[in-house]
């Protein structure tokens, strides 16, 4: 592997890791909701699940999706009503005031904030489709093991950072502010889009 296909495979999946998605809805609303440190943890799991599925696709999933196209779709409609679960609890609660955590501490705990991560990520199978072909063209058969273990860091920090980056946005006393006047419309705003996001992985 050569230092130019790595540099395009880590570009590739950075622009693909700061556009717009679950992983990145999710980020929002914990930064908003539960604080920076939780959006933090919440990061951390995004980016390993990143990593599980950059691993299924150089281990051929990507291929194994293409030969069993049912496998895929199974995949994506148990992701999609995970994400869509998600969503019903966001408008279910949508009318309840912001809780404040008490004594400074963050509502939900590190683990739990990191497997929500790992789970949201792995809720949708694309990533992998996505790997696969990338990884096609930048990673040929025989690559070294540092080079594939320096990729699979690359994917990790690209993902973490650029959501932590988003967590800390929203985790700033003004937007947490806004939200708080304006919980229910937020909250039903960001479940709807999940809910859709859902349901378009459900159905793509």
């Amino acid at each position: 592997m050569t230092l130019t296909a790595f540099l395009a495979a880590w570009a590739l999946h950075l622009v693909a890791a700061a556009s717009p998605g679950p992983a990145v809805l999710m980020a929002a609303r914990t930064g908003v909701t539960e604080g920076f440190r939780t959006g933090v943890w919440l990061a951390l799991g995004l980016g390993i699940g990143a990593v599980v599925w950059a691993v299924a696709a150089l281990f051929g999933l990507a291929v194994l999706f293409k030969v069993a196209p049912a496998l895929l779709w199974g995949f994506k409609v148990a992701g999609g009503l995970f994400l869509c679960w998600i969503a019903f609890n966001m408008w279910r609660h949508a009318s309840e005031p912001m809780a404040a955590p008490a004594g400074g501490q963050v509502a939900r705990g590190a683990l739990r904030a990191m497997w929500m991560g790992v789970a949201t990520q792995l809720a949708n199978p694309k990533p992998a489709v996505f790997f696969g072909a990338v990884f096609v063209g930048t990673v040929p058969p025989g690559t070294s093991l540092p080079w594939v273990a320096g990729l699979l860091l690359a994917v990790w920090v690209n993902e973490v950072v650029c959501n932590i980056l988003v967590a800390r946005l929203f985790s700033f006393d003004r937007t947490r502010s806004i939200y708080a006047r304006m919980k229910a419309g937020i909250d039903r705003a960001f479940g709807g889009i999940l809910a859709v996001l859902g349901l378009k992985i459900a159905a793509t």
